[in-house]
């Protein structure tokens, strides 16, 4: 399945920073049980491509697939970034579509397979208020009462794991420094920290790669935050090095933006230029007909005509001054 292009500045930066299994394992082992986390050898773990998001979400949810060993036999973890404000009761039954999905690209790529994969869905939800949702597939069914122990075995049943950004404290998102700031700042955007001590925290920041410090540069003045309080954080930062780096990274970012709008406005005046020199030559071809036609135009007329711009409608003009019987009549037809 082919990748999607990511439009969505929460997608590039969790996409940019957790596509890398360094840096998703590292906080994807400190979210599971050590009975299960042990378990996978999270050294061999490699992320698989494509994508499996429904086409109508994909404006509110990225996923990332990672195959690594489980014990003997290989397995796959699927984490589902959601980035959607409100709950959806429903999660259990759009990851089961989307497992389907993987397996049956898998079946597609191991034709001789005599089982599949083991699955493990993670749901990592960017989101503002607790979640209260099922994440037991079985407790979506509508099973009569009664009758759950006689059913047993004989309804699908799975469980996903729901991690929501808004019930972990910052100190406790865990893994390597670049996957911890990129988390930190997701769970700021939401609450209003963006600016605050637990995003610029100098010690973590000083552990960042310059590639990483700069994906978050990027996100942060992409965000509605007040530049006024922003270059006072950056007066405020007490490692030289640190507030350097922000500094020049924070003007290479605005000449790129400036450098940008020059463009943008080059470009739109190109194409403005260029819509109104073919208004103007219909222009000058309707009033050319007319004047063949029917000798010297008043200067009203002239007037009303250069002020049409639209292409298609002095298309329609210049057929009206072909035909017309007088130029009363094209003046109606005006």
């Amino acid at each position: 399945m082919p990748e999607e292009d990511i439009h969505h500045p929460h997608d590039k930066l969790f996409k940019a920073g957790f596509s890398d299994p360094a840096h998703a394992g590292a906080f994807l082992r400190s979210q599971l049980p050590e009975v299960l986390s042990s378990r996978i050898a999270w050294d061999a773990l490699r992320l698989e491509p494509g994508s499996y998001v429904d086409s109508q979400f994909r404006e509110s949810e990225s996923d990332l697939l990672f195959c690594a060993p489980f014990g003997e036999n290989a397995g796959l973890l699927y984490l589902l970034f959601e980035h959607q404000r409100s709950r959806d009761p429903w999660m259990g039954l759009r990851l089961l579509r989307y497992m389907m999905r993987i397996w049956e690209a898998w079946l597609r790529d191991h034709p001789d397979a005599k089982r599949l994969p083991v699955i493990l869905p993670i749901v990592l939800a960017q989101n503002e208020g607790r979640w209260c949702i099922a994440t037991r597939f079985r407790d979506l069914l509508d099973i009569p009462p009664g009758m759950e122990e006689v059913l047993g075995v004989d309804v699908p049943d799975f469980r996903f794991r729901l991690i929501e950004l808004s019930e972990m404290p910052f100190e406790k998102i865990a893994g390597t420094p670049e996957g911890i700031l990129i988390l930190r700042v997701l769970k700021a955007d939401l609450s209003g920290e963006l600016l605050g001590e637990d995003v610029w925290d100098e010690a973590l920041l000083a552990q960042v790669s310059r590639n990483a410090f700069e994906l978050v540069l990027r996100y942060l003045l992409s965000r509605d935050i007040d530049m006024t309080t922003f270059r006072r954080k950056v007066d405020t930062i007490q490692q030289a090095e640190v507030q350097k780096t922000t500094m020049t990274l924070a003007e290479q970012i605005r000449q790129e933006g400036r450098q940008e709008g020059i463009n943008q406005g080059i470009s739109q005046g190109m194409s403005q230029g260029l819509s109104q020199g073919l208004s103007r030559g219909r222009q000058e071809d309707v009033i050319e007909v007319l004047e063949i036609r029917f000798g010297e135009l008043p200067e009203g007329l002239k007037t009303a005509i250069s002020e049409v711009q639209d292409i298609d409608h002095l298309k329609q003009l210049h057929r009206e001054a072909i035909r017309c019987a007088d130029v009363e009549s094209f003046t109606r037809a005006l």
